[in-house]
């Protein structure tokens, strides 16, 4: 079938939407469906087509931005040719554009299956930023009545929302995809020696763009008690750590609380695929403090969890679920730097004992049953029609 998957940032962009919807459109293409992702050209030297992959890359020039979305003048033209073209629509939301899309959709007769990543919550509190959330949160509101169906990482987080609980009848779990594989001793002892880290450090990993959602500050608060616990403790982030979008006045917020620990507290930027793979497994703990609902699941707990190392989350809805459906790692409450503390000290006192695969419920995460399951939505969207 043709696919039209829709998604305000893409590759080479990074974050936990724009890696899913990348993932999906892989998994789409390596079975043989067309497939091509319209988004934005959001920074200038990007191609306005590019085939990546299997997969085809449609950018819409940006004219202005409005906090983290765009205006895209040449959308509406643009996005004419490919919903004409495609058979299903695949809306990834927060999108500031998906009302358009979705408008253009519905002129075509075209069915739309709305992945829905997470609510919008101003984390800066501008008046910019808190208009931005409140018109794209409004516009979702719109897109999400219109929609034939939403697909959300979990049924938790989707009764929880003040958004999808209003349209719970439409929702649809599908698990976040992965594609990762239980990495060698060998691969972990080269990573190690590549980066720096030593056998006896006690890695505390933080994974992803930084970002004000993440609660990064609540773990420096956190580090004085479980150095004093564990002297061989440090942290090491993998991901973007400069430069990312909107995010610099937290950046230097972070930076500000973690400078009086020097290296204790590193960041490799951004990673390989095989060395960010790694990263996971040289972790004796991953932290996923996440502060709000912008946060839905987080993709890394699983990459975690396939290295059969323990997570501590926050106890937000559809972020708690690895953990509680698995056991690997610890619960938290959110901007509890005592509970931080005391979950990754219980957890270096377990060693060895703490770590373990859950592969059953790691199966269902698997890049391709992601892929057939999406398969047989679109399936039924246009036997409906």
């Amino acid at each position: 079938m043709r696919v039209l998957i829709s998604s305000t940032y893409f590759y080479p962009y990074s974050s936990g939407l724009s890696v899913y919807a990348l993932r999906l459109a892989e998994g789409l293409a390596e079975r043989g469906h067309e497939v091509v992702v319209l988004t934005s050209q959001f920074k200038d030297d990007l191609e306005k087509l590019e085939t990546y992959g299997k997969v085809k890359i449609v950018r819409v020039p940006v004219m202005a931005r409005l906090s983290k979305g765009v205006l895209m003048p040449a959308l509406n033209k643009i996005a004419r040719q490919w919903i004409d073209w495609a058979e299903v629509v695949n809306l990834h939301l927060p999108q500031f554009e998906s009302i358009l899309l979705s408008k253009i959709a519905k002129d075509f007769g075209r069915p739309v299956l709305v992945t829905y990543h997470c609510d919008l919550v101003s984390s800066s509190g501008g008046m910019v930023d808190r208009l931005a959330v409140k018109v794209t949160n409004a516009i979702g509101k719109k897109v999400l009545k219109d929609a034939n169906m939403i697909v959300q990482n979990s049924l938790d987080y989707a009764e929880n929302s003040p958004v999808l609980r209003q349209f719970l009848e439409k929702v649809v779990e599908v698990p976040t995809p992965v594609k990762v594989k239980t990495v060698s001793s060998e691969r972990i002892d080269a990573f190690r020696q590549k980066f720096g880290i030593k056998k006896s450090e006690k890695v505390i990993g933080l994974a992803g763009r930084v970002a004000a959602e993440k609660g990064y500050e609540y773990l420096a608060m956190a580090l004085p008690a479980i150095l004093e616990a564990y002297p061989e403790a440090r942290v090491v982030h993998a991901g973007a750590w400069k430069s990312v979008l909107g995010e610099q006045a937290y950046q230097a917020q972070v930076e500000g609380y973690i400078q009086p620990f020097g290296q204790k507290w590193t960041s490799l930027d951004y990673l390989s695929d095989e060395d960010f793979e790694t990263f996971f497994a040289a972790c004796a703990v991953l932290m996923f403090s996440s502060l709000n609902a912008t946060e839905s699941f987080g993709i890394v707990q699983i990459e975690a969890m396939t290295q059969g190392t323990p997570v501590v989350a926050s106890d937000l809805p559809g972020v708690r679920q690895p953990v509680l459906q698995t056991g690997l790692g610890k619960i938290i409450p959110i901007k509890d730097p005592s509970a931080i503390a005391r979950a990754v000290i219980e957890i270096f006192k377990e060693g060895d004992l703490a770590r373990f695969v859950p592969a059953e419920y790691l199966e269902k995460f698997q890049q391709m049953v992601v892929t057939r399951h999406y398969e047989e939505l679109f399936a039924l969207l246009l036997n409906d029609d």
